[in-house]
């Protein structure tokens, strides 16, 4: 097959629905841990012996499990046809590159998800949780990675990408926006430690610590730390997300509608805050819990997808 580096829609089209596919993916994760649901079937790759066991459309923590299950597989599929797709289509080394990069990570990502369900009765000396409610963890941490791999796809993949209608970039915005993307991440992976360690709620008062308006939490653990810095970090990236919106509006060599993504981010990181708030004032609302967890991963996403957009040139010209 021929290989050109010219805007191809079906491959592009194909790429925007593995980004959009796996929001349902992590929307169906969050919503699992936030029921506990992750051990509803203590097998695996099979539910119970099976890919449609019984129950699971009726009992809400069997339809949330086999349909995170399902829902990877799915994932999986879309993942091997786009690998597949960029190497005998794509004439760009990086593209083909991430397309198995993001094929590994998937793989890597069912086999946490496995052993998480068959190390769940290991017990692990001086830890409350057990080896496989330890992998959890890494499996949070690592979707937001592959989130982001596959927004790097299909920006790579975009008509104003290849036909390089995106502008040229200052370094503040450029240097702003990876900065933003490394808080967001680590944030998310702070979230993740705190979610799967049951911190949730460690801090019931928010923005307050204490009920009696303290800003400091009266009592420290582990649990009540990361809780803590979670909202710190919450915070810090406020203010960050809020100094690069300010200079990308106003980087005038870049196209309006990238520009425009900053009051999209501002948005984002808002409506973040704002769930974050709702799960303590809900007593951690499971649908609102779940929400807070899609949107982190839609922020994050986002704003990698803007950050990788601004340094198009760059990118290009390392790989020539």
């Amino acid at each position: 097959m021929t290989r050109t580096s010219s805007y191809k829609p079906g491959l592009a089209w194909f790429a925007a629905l593995g980004g959009a596919w796996v929001f349902v993916l992590v929307a169906l994760g969050a919503f699992t841990t936030t029921i506990g649901a992750g051990m509803a079937f203590a097998d695996w790759p099979l539910s119970n012996g099976s890919v449609n066991p019984r129950g699971w459309l009726t009992q809400i923590d069997k339809f949330a499990e086999h349909s995170h299950r399902l829902s990877g597989t799915m994932m999986g599929l879309i993942t091997i046809i786009l690998a597949v797709w960029l190497h005998r289509a794509e004439q760009r080394a990086w593209l083909r590159k991430l397309g198995w990069w993001a094929l590994g990570i998937v793989l890597i990502q069912g086999l946490l998800g496995g052993t998480r369900v068959m190390f769940d009765r290991i017990h692990v000396p001086g830890f409350d949780m057990s080896l496989g409610q330890m992998l959890r963890i890494p499996h949070g941490v690592l979707a937001q990675v592959f989130v982001c791999v596959l927004f790097a796809i299909a920006a790579g993949l975009s008509r104003p990408w290849v036909e390089n209608t995106v502008g040229v970039a200052s370094e503040r915005v450029r240097r702003i926006g990876w900065w933003c993307a490394a808080l967001l991440l680590l944030q998310l992976t702070v979230a993740a430690t705190m979610r799967h360690n049951y911190a949730g709620m460690a801090i019931p008062t928010f923005p307050l610590s204490t009920p009696e308006g303290g800003l400091l939490p009266a009592a420290w653990d582990y649990r009540v730390a990361l809780q803590f810095a979670h909202r710190v970090l919450a915070v810090i990236i406020g203010i960050f997300v809020l100094i690069y919106s300010h200079f990308l509006w106003r980087d005038k060599s870049l196209r309006v509608l990238l520009r425009g993504t900053s009051f999209l981010l501002v948005g984002l990181v808002a409506l973040q805050i704002s769930l974050g708030a709702q799960i303590i004032w809900t007593g951690r609302s499971v649908y609102v819990t779940t929400a807070h967890v899609l949107v982190g991963a839609l922020t994050l996403a986002t704003t990698f997808a803007v950050a990788f957009f601004t340094h198009r040139a760059s990118i290009e010209e390392a790989h020539r």
